[in-house]
């Protein structure tokens, strides 16, 4: 087992190495104007075609900063909807939970109604202002038990508010709503989730509070808390809501409801960002909510996670966790035993451009899961800056290719989209949304205004290989090439 472990973090640093230093022979021109390599399993080549859902020239609404995004059909037509969240900041502020400050009266939550046209959507804003400074996340959950979906969102200058679905002209209506009071001015949330952990019928929310919007020295030297939120009775009413401390952490960032152990009950994943680390909440499955605290250990990396993916690459039934590590993406290994450490093992990199959002699928249609993600540009957010240089940090999305199920643990194929000067691409999502049988995927942006806001990308397969992407916009942030 020594050996084995040895091999595999020997490998490790290997496949580093190798990113680190190889270049494509394209590395001259703009990365959405260089030919596709990418094929599928039919020999047919992939390339993507960006689509605007939502942003704020069209919508005529000064929104930006886009963020998370839920999916969930709200209107019950049988066709999915958009929930986005969009923080409207230029700059952050670094405010903490223990000094007093004033939300800035910025931030927009908007829903996107689907139609049977993926090109096709109605656009309306449900809560902005003081009612959602600087929303980072939202969940779809039918808190009232209605039938219908309603949303909560974290704010991350302030606070978690429930907005409820007023289930008729639900396109034209306010919907009523409830800062809950136990979360009101008491830090940065920023995500929220929603799952029945104790099997009651009534879902509980969990939130991560990380302090800050912008922690700084002395916020990492604090420790701030993993809540759960219990609800009994009406959700509009503040007397209804109950909060439990799961556990304080150093720049708590996730809370995450996943059944990890495969029991059948859901547990929490909680990443920290001050700790470099993952905890779970290991479910007793008995009705309360007593969780168990364990540390996730991990051989050969360290993650802070903010967000994750779930799924079983190697094929032994258990789920392994794909992730941010210091030196790129990797994917950690979950152990027979509990308690055992997760082997993680590399998938790329996309330095020096930091990585953001994924999500996981099989794009190449060959039997095993993909790998889509997105960075976060780390210049100016409000005009394409001439002094930034190829080698900075800009917004990038590329997919990584699954070596195979047999080799999951060998090389991952990167294939690059997208570079631009601003953007962060936060979060993804995979549904084919024209049809056709091949996976597409929804994506929100920010950092770039006035290009922020809601896109999908339609998978094109061609006989030959194409420009490995084709704007939505004529005008546009400044495509980059490779470093």
């Amino acid at each position: 087992m020594i050996i084995q472990l040895f091999i595999r973090a020997a490998s490790l640093s290997a496949l580093c190495l190798f990113s680190s230093s190889f270049r494509p022979i394209h590395a001259q021109t703009p990365v959405g104007d260089t030919l596709t390599q990418a094929q599928s399993v039919n020999g047919e080549y992939i390339s993507w075609r960006e689509h605007l859902i939502d942003d704020p020239v069209t919508a005529n609404v000064n929104f930006s900063g886009s963020d998370g995004f839920v999916l969930g059909d709200i209107d019950r037509d049988g066709i999915e909807d958009i929930v986005s969240v969009h923080e409207s900041d230029a700059e952050y502020d670094s405010a903490s939970f223990l000094e007093d400050f004033v939300p800035p009266v910025a931030g927009h939550v908007r829903i996107h109604y689907g139609s049977s046209d993926p090109n096709l959507w109605f656009n309306v804003t449900v809560a902005e202002a003081e009612d959602v400074p600087a929303p980072e996340d939202a969940v779809l959950v039918d808190l009232n038990r209605d039938g219908w979906l309603d949303i909560v969102a974290a704010a991350e200058r302030s606070h978690l508010i429930y907005l409820q679905n007023p289930v008729s002209n639900r396109r034209g209506s306010q919907w009523p709503r409830l800062i809950l009071p136990l979360t009101r001015d008491k830090g940065s949330y920023i995500r929220v989730f929603a799952a029945d952990f104790n099997g009651d019928g009534v879902p509980e929310l969990t939130a991560a509070n990380k302090g800050a919007q912008t922690p700084g020295p002395e916020d990492y030297a604090r420790s701030t808390p993993v809540e759960l939120h219990t609800l009994h009775g009406d959700p509009l009413l503040a007397e209804s809501w109950q909060v439990h401390i799961l556990g304080n952490y150093s720049i708590p960032q996730n809370a995450e409801p996943v059944d990890i152990d495969s029991d059948g009950d859901m547990d929490i994943v909680v990443g920290t960002r001050g700790e470099s680390r993952l905890i779970i909440f290991d479910n007793p499955g008995d009705g309360t909510l007593n969780f168990t605290e364990r540390a996730v250990g991990i051989y050969g990396a360290s993650m802070a996670g903010f967000n994750l993916e779930y799924t079983d690459l190697n094929g032994d039934g258990r789920l392994d966790i794909i992730g941010t590590a210091p030196r790129g993406i990797v994917w950690i290994e979950q152990p027979e035993r509990k308690g055992d450490a997760w082997n993680a093992n590399y998938i790329g990199s996309f330095a020096p451009d930091s990585h953001t959002g994924y999500a996981s699928a099989d794009i190449d249609d060959d039997g095993d899961i993909d790998l889509i993600a997105g960075s976060y540009s780390r210049g100016d957010r409000t005009g394409d800056d001439g002094s930034v240089s190829v080698d900075a940090a800009l917004g990038r999305i590329g997919w990584f290719e699954n070596p195979g199920v047999g080799n999951v643990y060998g090389e991952w194929r990167r294939h690059d989209i997208s570079r631009r000067k601003r953007g962060m691409f936060d979060k993804f999502m995979a549904r084919d949304l024209d049809g056709d049988g091949d996976v597409d995927f929804i994506g929100t942006r920010g950092n770039s205004y006035p290009y922020d806001g809601v896109f999908w990308l339609e998978q094109i397969r061609s006989a030959g290989p194409r420009a490995a992407f084709e704007r939505a916009r004529e005008v546009e942030s400044e495509e980059m090439q490779l470093p």
